[in-house]
């Protein structure tokens, strides 16, 4: 009796624990799409590993995704906007997701008739796996709408380095499109997102912002006027700098030219000009020198020799040449000494 008991408890907790595993998650539980616009359900799901048939445990794989509209349980012949196992799924209806742990749906071309409930449906190759999240994804659409755009600050004065987003929604709700088309200054841009970051600012953002859904061009919203004031731009050192350091080079190079232009005007025609000129002055005198004979003469010939060098004369005559210059060169020396003793 005891372990009848025991099994039975073990199969018990053994179930709670693998409802509590098996779960399906939607992101959102209600959102909004316009007409012709494209709205995208995330969903993700957590499906049960196994189940005990008895005394065995049997491992459970999800072999099927289905998802249905306005149908608690979406199950047997209930229509299904998607199924995994029919070919024949309408091409509004896009799966984004696998049977692994992935269910987003995505709906193209949204029209009134998508103003509905949309659920999901898991199945398994064992009925235990089967899982329906009853609470499902609620669509309201609207039909031609004008966007608009919200600003994410409350400033609507912008410095440059500043960061900004523009959401394009509706007045009645806010919404995710991929199919967004914005426009600045009537010119599109490459986003097409719902939402449009600027950063960092500059004052090439400056303009008139539209947004409108790419499928209908009657949603364009009303302009949003963005005015970027441009920030002061700081001194360039480097380029101060360089300046700087050329104007000191041109001025010292000019410095230098002109004391080379005037040390050059101030310069000897020849490097021997003022040497060459004594060096033939030199050259070009005659020198005489005559002993006079003296009256006493000297006990010694010492004695007379210094008197003689006391009482020498010398007597020197220059001749001017017109050609000195050339004659200087042609003959070194012209100078001719003569000596005259005479004693008495």
């Amino acid at each position: 009796m005891v372990p009848r008991d025991k099994n039975v408890l073990w199969c018990f907790m053994f179930l709670l624990a693998g409802a509590a595993a098996q779960m399906i998650q939607y992101q959102t539980a209600s959102t909004c799409a316009v007409t012709g616009s494209t709205v995208t359900l995330p969903c993700s799901f957590t499906p049960k590993k196994s189940s005990h048939n008895g005394m065995r445990e049997v491992p459970l794989k999800i072999i099927r995704a289905r998802w249905c509209k306005n149908h608690l349980i979406c199950q047997g012949t209930t229509p299904s906007l998607y199924d995994s196992d029919s070919a024949n799924n309408e091409p509004r209806y896009r799966y984004l997701g696998d049977l692994q742990g992935k269910c987003t749906l995505q709906i193209r071309g949204v029209g009134v008739q998508d103003n509905a409930t949309f659920r999901f449906r898991m199945e398994a190759n064992h009925s235990e796996g089967h899982f329906t999240n009853s609470t499902g994804v609620v669509i309201t659409v609207f039909d031609l709408v004008k966007m608009r755009i919200n600003i994410s600050s409350s400033n609507r004065e912008f410095n440059s380095g500043q960061t900004v987003s523009l959401q394009c929604t509706t007045s009645s709700c806010t919404f995710n499109h991929l199919e967004v088309t914005w426009l600045k200054d009537g010119y599109a841009l490459s986003e097409n997102g719902s939402t449009l970051q600027l950063s960092p600012l500059t004052a090439k953002d400056s303009g008139n912002y539209t947004c409108a859904l790419r499928s209908n061009g009657g949603t364009r919203s009303e302009a949003f006027s963005l005015q970027v004031e441009a920030a002061e731009e700081a001194p360039d050192l480097p380029l101060i700098a360089g300046v700087v350091f050329g104007v000191l080079l041109l001025i010292t190079t000019l410095i230098l030219v002109i004391f080379i232009v005037k040390r050059k005007r101030t310069a000897p025609e020849g490097p021997n000009t003022v040497g060459g000129e004594t060096e033939m002055k030199n050259a070009d005198n005659i020198y005489s020198s005559i002993l006079m004979p003296h009256q006493e003469e000297a006990g010694s010939q010492r004695q007379q020799t210094s008197q003689e060098a006391e009482e020498t004369s010398y007597a020197s005559i220059k001749f001017k040449h017109n050609n000195w210059n050339r004659k200087a060169v042609q003959e070194p020396d012209q100078t001719i000494y003569s000596l005259v003793a005479t004693r008495g």
